[in-house]
């Protein structure tokens, strides 16, 4: 159960400026509240010359403050460390810095450090966005809701089995654990941005290096009209270019991406293990109920069937899941990726390289692999496929004090002295 992309592969060559050009329409339209909230906080982008030489456009409109800003420059803003948006971070990041609150057209937004993106605490796909939720798929909405049903009511006859003395009190507090990892795991997935790429995307630093070689070609997407990343697909139902995306997974409402691949999968793992759970106990229960008088009344039995037929339903549709994820992982190659090439009798032409757990799971400890938190990844930039204007230039901001002090970035005139 899983929808495509509607983007297309071959499309134009990329134009760098594209972002810009639309971030100057967009500005154009909202008056100068736009570009008061696209202006940087921690750094500002005054100078920006090496940039727009580089041909990649202006980044923000000049608060005009660079030097003494750069001069209380925080290094700790220049990680290029990033966790993908989700909702909650957007709502603490909201309540907790008040100094990046500012008016814009229609509703207060506030600034991310990182990006320089404006956010609302509005729901919805778009970049303006800062609780992401599909809101366009009712049908979506529908099933995510089923999920919580089935699960809560398994988790409910358990509760009830143990009442009645059938199960252990432990045994049932385990399953009961199991459906509450599975069901955080799920809301993880549908209100976490998969990995949506923003208007101001810029090929990142490998790519820029291997910028117009045949083994790197740079594409655009034809709907979003903005830099299209490797492996990344445009999902007509989010509306927004997903990077390394998977599938639209309608049972989550929202697309399985770079952003959220790791919250799906444990969602895969821990409902796998809860439906193995409820058979092996069903089936004991079972069993010793033969060699038993056990009193369970009707309304319990019929339960505990219905409950049967569910587990078995759930182990059939994670398996097959979790067998599709471990092969996309162990290939490099994404559903759609695998589909598109499988049409055109290509799939054994694959060059794709294995995606590194670590970018999955993030860099922290191997216990936070089990638990649905947003993953820390080493190198933000790479995971996505994609930078943006102010990460690029912040990261030249952070290495020139480097090329100042170093060898290499000495002139010949002072090397010889």
């Amino acid at each position: 159960m899983m929808r495509g992309d509607d983007d297309i592969e071959n499309g134009p060559a990329y134009n760098p400026t594209g972002g810009a050009r639309q971030r100057r329409n967009f500005a154009g339209n909202n008056g100068s509240d736009y570009n008061h909230a696209y202006s940087s906080v921690p750094t500002g982008n005054g100078d920006i010359s090496r940039p727009q030489q580089a041909g990649y456009g202006p980044i923000t409109p000049s608060d005009g403050d660079d030097k003494k800003q750069y001069a209380s420059f925080n290094a700790s803003t220049l990680s290029s460390t990033q966790q993908p948006t989700n909702f909650a971070a957007a709502c603490c990041s909201l309540c907790q810095s008040t100094a990046h609150l500012t008016e814009g057209p229609n509703q207060p937004y506030y600034r991310d450090n990182f990006n320089d993106q404006p956010y609302s605490c509005s729901f919805g796909t778009d970049e303006e966005n800062g609780i992401w939720m599909n809101t366009s798929d009712q049908a979506g909405t529908i099933m995510a809701f089923i999920v919580w049903v089935l699960l809560g009511y398994s988790a409910w006859t358990f509760t009830a089995l143990a009442r009645s003395g059938g199960i252990p009190c432990s045994v049932a507090a385990t399953y009961v654990t199991l459906c509450c990892l599975a069901l955080s795991s799920h809301a993880k997935t549908t209100f976490t941005d998969p990995g949506s790429v923003p208007q101001a995307a810029v090929p990142n630093e490998r790519m820029r290096r291997e910028m117009g070689t045949p083994d790197q070609p740079l594409s655009m997407c034809s709907q979003c009209q903005t830099f299209k990343p490797p492996f990344s697909h445009h999902c007509r139902i989010c509306n927004r270019c997903v990077s390394r995306m998977d599938h639209h997974c309608p049972w989550m409402n929202n697309c399985v991406g770079a952003g959220n691949l790791k919250h799906f999968i444990l969602f895969l793992l821990y409902t796998w293990t809860c439906s193995v759970f409820s058979l092996l106990l069903l089936g004991w229960n079972y069993f010793m109920c033969a060699e038993e008088d056990c009193t369970f009344n009707v309304v319990l039995t019929q339960l505990v069937r219905a409950v049967t037929v569910l587990s078995i339903g759930a182990l059939l549709f994670t398996s097959s899941m979790i067998m599709n994820v471990t092969f996309g992982l162990m290939t490099g190659i994404g559903t759609i990726d695998r589909l598109k090439k499988k049409a055109n009798g290509l799939i054994g032409e694959a060059t794709e390289e294995p995606i590194p757990l670590k970018d999955v799971f993030g860099v922290g400890a191997y216990i936070t692999w089990l638990i649905p938190i947003d993953p820390v990844f080493e190198d933000f930039d790479r995971v996505m496929g994609y930078s943006t204007p102010q990460r690029l230039l912040r990261e030249e901001m952070r290495d020139e004090p480097a090329r100042l002090y170093s060898p290499s970035g000495l002139s010949k005139d002072m090397l010889s002295i």
